[in-house]
């Protein structure tokens, strides 16, 4: 008997890595609505989403055994509650919301850890707020609730403070109101219900290099299967690539991961794969938690896939259909992995993007290398969703190496090779 797997948002890239997985033929994947359903419009209309997806589940002509998600809100939302309908392993869905709003995050965080930074909750209904005392400058501004780094700012004097405050303002709605919607689901505690989906959290900039823990729980015990780097763009906050293995020395893996579990634990999270951002200042030795999202991280499938032999995917689906996990350790065809991001820093409109057979013959001429194009001929950049607040991604070049200096040989040869033009 196979099992029937329905994956909220599959895309073709997603669908490709799962079929990589072994015990391929017992496993049969079904998607639930599409990316741009989703993602791609001005609004997230969540409860229509959801009736339509328990309309399809329930008309389905076979058993459901499991739901699954890649995508950020809302998706990360709706899994936990079309699980809970249909009687299906996932996170409680409190658990997930304590996790993906940020002040409820920050709350949470600071009853079991230090390691994090001032922080403090800024209304926006009402007069223009003024700075909080609690975080000095420079600060950053973000909803709490946002996705990709929609919407965050970093601003270092109080008229960019003003100047933040009034963008967010004007776009908060598009996350915020839906994620109010899922809000009412909970029973709050009353802060988090009078600072509801449409406020900001200010926090303290903190620097050094960034880092993310992944991990899962599975019957309530909290693991941590891999550390990733994190490297921007120069004198930016932007992402240049995901590296895994991780740089970083042992001992500070094992901070890492004994912080991560004891925030993963007093979240409440279960049943689900998690991922934790952090950054350590190599000079103090000071460690920073930055963002915990209850979610499976598929920008890193690859990494996985290239260096321990199997993509991570592996571990979701075990999850998801109540096993536990199992994943191997350095057993894939290469010694280092990253996820490149090609950005543009300006704005403008796609006219020309890489073709499929244009990028069929870079993939074969560089081996070790998968590129996915995030944009198509007619995008206006500044119009797409999901960007950071500083840069627009163009493409992603998933590479595997020997080493390092390889790595960064076959992304610059991607790069030169991938034609894009913009007006």
């Amino acid at each position: 008997m196979h099992e029937n797997i329905f994956v909220l948002g599959l895309d073709e890239v997603n669908l490709e890595t799962l079929q990589d997985l072994p015990h391929l033929a017992q496993y049969r994947f079904h998607a639930l609505l599409s990316l741009d359903e989703l993602l791609g419009g001005e609004e997230i209309p969540l409860p229509e989403l959801l009736d339509k997806v328990r309309e399809q589940l329930r008309s389905f002509d076979g058993r459901v055994d499991a739901i699954i998600g890649y995508w950020d809100f809302p998706v990360s939302s709706m899994v936990p509650i079309l699980c809970a309908d249909f009687g299906l392993r996932s996170a409680p869905l409190d658990a997930v919301v304590r996790c993906e709003h940020k002040y409820w995050s920050r709350l949470t965080q600071a009853e079991v850890i230090d390691e994090h930074p001032r922080f403090a909750l800024v209304r926006l209904d009402g007069e223009e707020p003024s700075p909080p005392s609690e975080v000095g400058f420079p600060m950053w501004l973000k909803p709490v609730k946002s996705a990709s780094s929609e919407l965050a700012y970093l601003v270092e004097d109080e008229e960019r403070f003003h100047h933040a405050v009034r963008e967010i303002r004007e776009h908060v709605g598009r996350v915020g109101d839906p994620f109010n919607f899922v809000l009412s689901h909970i029973d709050l505690p009353p802060e988090i219900a009078a600072a509801g989906g449409r406020s900001c959290l200010a926090e303290e900039a903190v620097g050094g290099m960034q880092l993310t823990v992944e991990g899962y729980v599975f019957d309530g015990d909290a693991r941590v299967h891999g550390v990733v780097d994190s490297h921007n763009y120069a004198d930016t906050s932007s992402f240049l690539r995901y590296q895994y293995p991780s740089s970083l020395p042992e001992t500070v893996v094992e901070r890492l991961a004994s912080i991560s579990k004891r925030v993963v634990r007093q979240t409440g999270l279960d049943s689900t794969t998690f991922n934790i951002e952090f950054f350590w200042e190599p000079t103090s030795n000071a460690i920073n938690l930055l963002e915990v999202n209850p979610r499976h991280s598929q920008s890193h499938a690859r990494l996985f896939e290239f260096v321990d032999g199997i993509p991570n995917h592996q571990i979701q689906i075990h999850l998801a259909l109540g096993r536990e996990p199992i994943l191997p350790r350095r057993q894939g065809p290469y010694n280092v992995a990253a996820t490149w991001f090609v950005r543009r820093f300006e704005d403008g409109v796609v006219r020309r993007t890489p073709t499929t057979e244009e990028i069929a013959r870079v993939e074969s001429k560089v081996p070790g290398v998968r590129i996915q194009v995030e944009v198509a001929e007619g995008d206006r950049l500044s119009d797409k969703h999901g960007q950071d607040s500083y840069s627009y991604e163009l493409a992603r070049v998933y590479a595997g190496a020997e080493d390092e200096a390889e790595l960064r040989k076959k992304y610059d040869t991607c790069v030169n090779e991938l034609p894009f033009e913009f007006d």
